[in-house]
Formats: structure tokens, sequence, C-alpha cells
């Protein structure tokens, strides 16, 4: 499972809980770049490093293989098509998502561009185009009824996964 979207949509939030309540495997991938200090620089103008995509995937692979696994990231087309059955792009209003972002101390550029991304559907094109149409599903994610109904949609989804490929 892919769980994508801008900065502050929810995804963590999400990814975390379905990997309790599925007994998957949840890996957020900005955690992971941190942790193995997975970067091939540092972007002066957006004040954060920059995800070395290469390691990001070599780290990965053998987890992959394994399945049951929600990987949660902003990004997705460098992630090989071959790993991901469905992918959920979240999107938040723009007036929830500004104070997100503010609340974590986005400004300036950053936070602008990542309204912008939200506003012009930048994240969900990329998914658009990394993957099979069908396999990618845009979900609201404004309150906690959304977080709620998107967990109880993508549970039932992974219990017919499950039925039909085991």
């Amino acid at each position: 499972v892919l769980s994508l979207g801008t900065p502050g949509v929810g995804k963590t939030t999400l990814g975390k809980e379905l990997a309790s309540r599925a007994g998957m495997t949840y890996i957020n991938v900005g955690d992971m770049a941190k942790e193995g200090e997975l970067y091939e620089g540092f972007d002066e103008e957006y004040d954060c490093p920059v995800l070395d995509e290469d390691r990001v995937i070599d780290e990965l692979e053998d987890k992959m293989s394994e399945g049951g696994i929600i990987v949660d990231y902003h990004g997705c087309d460098f992630f090989p098509e071959r790993w991901f059955h469905i992918v959920f792009v979240l999107r938040t209003e723009n007036s929830f998502l500004y104070d997100r972002l503010e609340s974590r101390g986005y400004k300036g550029k950053k936070l602008q561009d990542n309204i912008q991304c939200e506003i012009f559907q930048t994240i969900y094109e990329e998914a658009m185009l990394s993957y099979r149409k069908e396999i990618v599903h845009q979900l609201p994610s404004n309150t906690p009824e959304d977080l709620e109904r998107n967990l109880d949609q993508i549970m039932q989804w992974i219990e017919q996964w499950m039925k039909d490929n085991n």
C-alpha cells in the first residue's frame, strides 16, 4: 500500500493506524531517510535535505518483496510500480492544510509551494503517471471523520485483496 500526499494531509496518522489495524508494517520514508542519512545534499531554498532516491530504493527492496508494507511519502515517481497493489493520495482543503503546515513552522516559499502543490493536484497527477490508473485513489483528509472513513475503506480493500490473493 502506498500512502501519498502533500506534507500535512495526514499520511502518517493514517499509515500508523492502518498498520496497527491491518497487522502490516508501516514505513515513513522521510523518517527512514533521516535515520539512515539517505541524502544526496541539502536544499537551502526549502531548508531541507535532498533524498537520495536510489539509496532509498536499495534500503526498501528486501522489505517490499516480503509484502504487507504501508509506505508513506509525498512523492512516488521513483518507486518501482511492482511494489504497490494500491495507491492512496490524501487530499486536504487549503484552509485546513495552511493551518497544519503553518503550525509545523512552514513559511514563505515552502508554505506557498506546498499549498500550490495541493491546489494543482501535483501528487495525484504524479501517481496517475507512475502507476496503473485503476490502482490510484484520492481520499479526502480534512476531519477525524474523514480519517475513520478512509481507514474503514482501506481495511475493506485489504481484506478483499487477502481473500482474492491467498
